[in-house]
């Protein structure tokens, strides 16, 4: 049943989560016009994207996603290229996707810490300690209790689920700093935090990285299109779904109006009670969210328990997607495009089930190198943690992008077409996520200074450097783009299925 798919996507997407971990973004870009109408825009956009990749991945379901799809679609000159181009991106995207949230995660625990003892401020080291717990409990969950993880997709959507209601009950009924008019809630726009013109602001206040604003602890992760970032990680389960061909494109072109309203419903709330804006952005940390909750419900104890919700939905989401991370990485190294590539491809059994474990252990060990990052440059590790959107976004359009150019041709008998809509969805997905990469290399407040400038560019060049310096002393000789099912060799491989070791 495809609704099983879709909430096991959920997990990934995580609303509540993905709005409320970065929620001082907002509230610098503008406040709650940036806050609600942007999301409403930002879902627009993104459904566009969605059906996009939906009907692609309907016609070539796998778990290499958009890097096989640009195999399939490019021409045959060009198609190993931008396979290795497009396999590249959505690495870097899914490591530094997962850190993020893993990473988010570990301040949000530190913002709950806050509620009781709001003196103190975690440092650098503490943090990342914080970070390590979070990681190694996501993967540990993922590698010993893999047979569990559609059930625990299922209890992450439904703790969303029921969670978004007891937020939108509790807080609406509480409210203990007072009541705003739907004037405000829905009108009111600020854009002085940030320094940029009011209309940038806005555009500001929903995309790029948020940089540091108050001391170098400050961590604010991505707004309204960091939630919609991994849309299209559900491809790599495809080898664990049952008939991919229709509930894949179906579970991620239905995530994106049913997380729309999930958000609108944990939104209104919140913006209808909103404490002072100042007072928010002035908690030490830059992470205002259980501030802000204890404030609506009038308690610590109130305060503590919405926040309890947020970060359960967090520990979920970390777990799925760090799952998605190794099988993305597994996938990659199956088709020969990573150093050590035999290694990585291998699958263990694991508790009777066969898990890609050094996959795995690989893509939580980068996120274990790149926190190290944070101890000594914030801004520096942002941009890592920034640079996943703009990774991920690159790699959805990628093919999309190769669609257009081909006029479609090979969408013509997708399980999941798109019709005589299908150009105007398809350009619309292109331009959006070139306009979102634009955005996602500027700076969140103005004046620019060292902590404060946003280097998501650099790093998403960097990496561009190196996968094309490997693809020159390996790649060019050993990669020669993923299996595809009419290859002459008729092995397991054929099928985007391993070998499995023991």
């Amino acid at each position: 049943m495809w609704f099983v798919y879709h909430l096991s996507h959920k997990a990934i997407l995580a609303v509540p989560y993905g709005l409320g971990a970065p929620f001082a973004t907002g509230l610098i870009g503008g406040g709650p016009v940036v806050i609600i109408w942007g999301w409403v825009l930002v879902s627009l956009f993104t459904m566009t994207l969605a059906l996009s990749i939906g009907e692609i991945c309907a016609k070539y379901p796998t778990s290499a996603g958009a890097y096989y799809w640009c195999y399939r679609l490019a021409s045959v000159e060009y198609r190993v290229l931008a396979s290795w181009i497009n396999g590249w991106l959505t690495m870097v995207g899914v490591w530094t996707i997962s850190l993020s949230v893993t990473f988010g995660t570990g301040q949000l625990l530190v913002a709950g810490v806050s509620i009781f003892h709001p003196e103190w401020v975690a440092t650098a080291w503490q943090t990342y300690l914080i970070f390590l717990a979070v990681l190694f409990t996501s993967t540990a969950i993922g590698v010993f209790l893999n047979d569990l993880l559609p059930t625990i997709d299922i209890i992450s959507a439904f703790w969303t689920l029921l969670g978004t209601i007891v937020i939108l009950i509790c807080l609406s009924a509480k409210a203990a700093v007072g009541r705003h008019s739907a004037a405000f809630a829905l009108g009111h726009f600020d854009p002085s935090p940030s320094g940029w013109t009011p209309g940038w602001s806005f555009f500001i206040g929903l995309l790029p990285l948020a940089q540091y604003r108050i001391s170098s602890q400050d961590l604010m992760l991505n707004f309204e299109a960091y939630t919609y970032a991994a849309i299209g990680m559900i491809a790599s389960m495809a080898e664990e779904v049952h008939n991919p061909t229709q509930q894949l494109p179906r579970a991620i072109t239905w995530s994106i109006p049913i997380g729309f309203l999930t958000g609108i419903f944990f939104l209104l709330p919140v913006l209808f009670t909103l404490p002072d804006i100042a007072t928010l952005l002035a908690v030490p940390g830059g992470q205002p969210l259980g501030v802000m909750f204890e404030m609506i419900m009038g308690s610590k104890g109130g305060g503590f328990g919405i926040w309890l919700i947020i970060f359960g939905i967090g520990m979920f989401c970390a777990i799925s997607i760090c799952c998605a991370a190794s099988r993305s990485t597994w996938a990659f190294a199956r088709d020969k495009a990573i150093p050590m590539y035999g290694f990585f491809s291998r699958v263990q059994i694991v508790r009777g089930v066969p898990v890609p474990l050094n996959g795995y252990m690989l893509s939580t060990i980068i996120q274990l190198l790149l926190g190290l990052i944070y101890l000594g440059s914030t801004a520096a590790f942002n941009a890592f943690v920034g640079v996943g959107v703009m990774c991920l976004g690159a790699s959805y359009a990628m093919p999309v992008l190769i669609s257009l150019l081909n006029g479609r041709e090979a969408m013509m008998d997708s399980p999941y077409p798109l019709g005589r809509w299908g150009f105007f969805i398809n350009a619309v997905a292109v331009l959006w996520v070139i306009f979102e990469m634009v955005l996602f290399s500027m700076p969140a407040v103005i004046p620019v200074t060292k902590s404060s400038m946003n280097y998501a560019s650099v790093v998403f060049v960097g990496f561009g450097l190196f996968s094309a310096i490997w693809y020159l002393i390996n790649g060019k000789s050993s990669y020669r783009g993923p299996p595809v099912p009419d290859d002459s060799a008729s092995s397991s491989e054929d099928n985007g299925e391993p070998e499995k070791s023991t």
